[in-house]
């Protein structure tokens, strides 16, 4: 009967995006918790855009969603530095974003990408506004790669479980 509660967990798309979604929110909700003082939203919110629902390729979209998290979070500060806060700037950020996204051959996630480059330029800072675009990209990076972490690391527990039941991966 174990096995076949095993079998049945491991050959579920649900499960194991459940799961890495879980150690992902407790991850981010306990930096959260623990360092009040920085904008560690985004590094919980970045680690969940990062884990990939989709049961095959997982690990290959999950790496796609973290480099164009940090191609938004790149183009962002990039423009925050160069243009400051302006409609113009987002707009250039937007349209910087996706060209980018086009050269890395990842146009399926531009969207994920434009999502980085607002969070950093529009949601306003609870920091000092030469800061926040900085602590703004360090949290998102971080989510990043926390999101990423966890995919890789379950999918190296799941995949030896998986070839022992025998379950295709």
């Amino acid at each position: 009967m174990y096995h076949q509660i095993t079998k049945t967990l491991l050959s579920s798309p649900l499960f194991i995006y459940t799961l890495r979604c879980l150690i992902g929110f407790l991850i981010g909700y306990t930096l959260f918790l623990k360092y009040p003082e920085y904008e560690l939203f985004w590094t919980l919110l970045s680690i969940i855009l990062v884990i990939s629902p989709e049961e095959k390729d997982s690990r290959r979209l999950s790496i796609e969603r973290f480099k164009s998290n940090l191609i938004g979070s790149v183009v962002a500060l990039v423009c925050i530095q160069l243009i400051g806060y302006s409609l113009y700037a987002i707009i250039t950020g937007m349209i910087v974003t996706i060209a980018v996204c086009r050269g890395f051959k990842v146009m399926n996630m531009a969207r994920v990408a434009v999502v980085a480059l607002l969070i950093i330029m529009v949601q306003p800072h609870a920091s000092s506004i030469e800061t926040a675009p900085v602590l703004r990209f360090l949290s998102v990076g971080t989510g990043c790669f926390i999101g990423l972490f966890i995919v890789v690391l379950t999918s190296m527990i799941i995949r030896p479980l998986k070839r022992k039941y025998g379950i295709p991966y």
